[in-house]
C-alpha cells in the first residue's frame, strides 16, 4: 500500500482531510515527472473508494481529499451541492501546486469534477470521469431503483433525528445497494466490496449532510457542463453500469468538444473496486497519446 502524507487544509471555517501520495519512483532510466492526478469520490463514499486505483497509478502523485461532511471531513454550514464541493476540489487541486494536473472523478464524483473543470478551464490540464453520470437519475435504466432510494431518504429526512440516521446507516440497506452494484463472480472480491461498503459507506457527519448530498446527485448530470470544457476527456464506462448504459455514455462524450469514451466489459458501476487495473491503464494510454 502507498503511504501518504495526511493534510489538513482550512476550508469556509472548517477543517478537511486530503491524503497525498507521492509517485512512486521507478528504478529504471529518469523519466519526466508525470502530472499529479486530484481525485473525487462518489456519493457515500470517501478516499478509501478510490484507494485501489491509486495503487494501479504509481508513477502519479494522488491527491484525495475527503469530500466535507463524509469519511473524516467536517460537515459545512453552507449546503453539501454540487457547486459548493466543485469549489472544494478546486481549492484542493491548488494544493497540489502550480502546473498541469489531472482531474478525476468516479459516479457523483464525475459530476462535481465536471463542474469544477467547467467553472475554472485552467485548474486541469485533462479530465477523466470514472463511471460518469450521463443520466438524469430518475430518467435513467434505473430509474426504478432511484425511486425507490429516494422514497427511502425522504423517509430518513422526515424520522426524528436519531431514527433517520439509523435508518441511513441500516447494514440490511447498505448490503443492497453494495449487492446491486457489484457485477463481479469472484467471490473473494464481492466479499471485499460488500466489506468496504460496510465499513465507509455509513462515514457521514450528519443526517443533513447525507440528505443534501443525494438531492444533489439526483438534480444534475454530467451532461449539464459538458459542453462548457475545454480540455481533453476521458470517459471510462462500464458495459454493466446500471446507472448509466453505453447508449447515454456515447451521448455524453459526443457533447465534449474533445473526449474520448473508452468502455470497460464484465463490470457495472464500480470500475474503481472491480477494474481498477484496467482503468490506469486505459488513463496511462489516454494521456501517452496527448500532444505534448
Amino acid at each position: 500500500m502507498r503511504e501518504a502524507v495526511v493534510r489538513t487544509t482550512g476550508w469556509e471555517g472548517t477543517l478537511q482531510r486530503v491524503w497525498d501520495f507521492p509517485a512512486v519512483r521507478s528504478s529504471g532510466p529518469a523519466t519526466p515527472a508525470a502530472p499529479p492526478i486530484v481525485m473525487v469520490h462518489g456519493f457515500r463514499g470517501d478516499h478509501h473508494g478510490l484507494l485501489r486505483l491509486v495503487e494501479e497509478l504509481p508513477g502519479h502523485r494522488v491527491v484525495l481529499p475527503d469530500l466535507p461532511g463524509f469519511g473524516q471531513g467536517q460537515e459545512l454550514t453552507s449546503t453539501h451541492d454540487v457547486g459548493t464541493y466543485a469549489r472544494f476540489v478546486a481549492h484542493v487541486a491548488r494544493l497540489a501546486g502550480p502546473g498541469p494536473r489531472i482531474l478525476l472523478g468516479h459516479s457523483f464524483g464525475s459530476i462535481v469534477a465536471a463542474e469544477a473543470v467547467a467553472a475554472d478551464p485552467d485548474l486541469a490540464a485533462v479530465l477523466v470521469l470514472v463511471n460518469p453520470i450521463s443520466t438524469p437519475a430518475l430518467e435513467g435504466p434505473s430509474r426504478a431503483a432511484s425511486r425507490v432510494a429516494e422514497g427511502y431518504y425522504v423517509a430518513a429526512d422526515r424520522l426524528p433525528e436519531a431514527a433517520g440516521r439509523a435508518l441511513l446507516a441500516n447494514p440490511v440497506i447498505v448490503r443492497g445497494m453494495s449487492a446491486f452494484m457489484a457485477k463481479t463472480k469472484d467471490r473473494t472480491l464481492r466479499r471485499w466490496i460488500h466489506g468496504q461498503h460496510d465499513a465507509w459507506f455509513s462515514s457521514f457527519a450528519s443526517r443533513r449532510v447525507v440528505l443534501e448530498a443525494f438531492q444533489a446527485s439526483i438534480s444534475g448530470t454530467v451532461r449539464d457542463r459538458a459542453q462548457d470544457i475545454d480540455v481533453p476527456v476521458l470517459l471510462i464506462a462500464a458495459e454493466q453500469d446500471d446507472i448509466g448504459s453505453v447508449a447515454s455514455q456515447r451521448e455524453l462524450a459526443a457533447l465534449f468538444p474533445a473526449a474520448t469514451l473508452q468502455v470497460i466489459p464484465d463490470v457495472g458501476h464500480l470500475v474503481h473496486y472491480e477494474k481498477p487495473r484496467e482503468a490506469a491503464q486505459l488513463i496511462e494510454t489516454f494521456l501517452e497519446a496527448l500532444p505534448a
